[in-house]
């Protein structure tokens, strides 16, 4: 399983591409898509909160 920092990199990247574009539907589904990977992030946050073990798993190459 991927680490937050992980899906939070995913969404830099979409943010970046996002400013890169015109405004319209292509820019929009970029910035939709650095959400996603936020909401991901904090699920992820939240999910090593609640079970401190599964923290460990992201120390294992594709967990």
């Amino acid at each position: 399983m991927k680490k937050a920092s992980e899906y939070r990199k995913h969404a830099e990247e979409c943010r970046i591409l996002a400013k890169q574009v015109p405004e319209g539907p292509q820019r929009e589904q970029l910035l939709e898509m650095a959400r996603t990977w936020d909401n991901l992030a904090n699920d992820r946050d939240a999910l090593v909160k609640k079970h401190p073990e599964l923290a460990q798993t992201d120390d294992k190459d594709g967990g």
